[in-house]
């Protein structure tokens, strides 16, 4: 099956610099950067509660954990590139399950990609797809509407780390 949707996409253009976007952005997550972590805290969990304990631990300030940085920016200057990009997973487990329990196919999406680069002309640019517009594939209203409030989460992390809207 092939389909079609509209993704809603946002991007924050900045004032602050590069480097204070990415300090302000990584300043309000909590951090999953080793990889056995979830999996050490689902062996570890005796119940549902304890597991949710145990992964409300890991949050930042926003709600948000970060699963993955790939900094753009260090690979291409091995290639000949100046450039100033970072790309970032984040996301909650407690925030996915309140959308994956209604579908499975939420899990594409989940946890969010959000992006931080400067132009060539020196804009600094804080940038997502809108997670609601991206699971509005699915046809179901709860994901919708869990993925609502993500969508409000995610762009008042956004909005502190830019310090202005889309």
């Amino acid at each position: 099956m092939i389909d079609s949707f509209t993704v809603q996409h946002c991007e924050h253009v900045s004032r602050r610099s590069f480097d204070d976007v990415v300090a302000a952005f990584e300043a309000e997550l909590g951090n999953f950067g080793d990889p056995t972590i979830i999996a050490r805290e689902v062996a570890a969990a005796t119940s549902p509660a304890d597991f949710e304990s145990r992964i409300r631990a890991y949050e930042g300030r926003s709600g948000f954990m970060r699963f993955l940085t790939n900094d753009h920016g260090a690979w291409m200057a091995r290639v000949g590139e100046n450039a100033r990009i970072r790309s970032y997973i984040i996301g909650n487990p407690m925030v996915a399950k309140t959308m994956i329990t209604h579908d499975l196919g939420v899990g594409l999406n989940v946890p969010v990609r959000v992006l931080i680069f400067q132009t060539a002309t020196g804009e600094v640019r804080l940038a997502y797809d809108l997670p609601s517009s991206l699971m509005s594939r699915l046809n179901n209203d709860d994901v919708t509407a869990a993925a609502i409030m993500l969508d409000a989460k995610l762009r008042a992390l956004a909005e502190l780390a830019s310090g202005v809207p889309a």
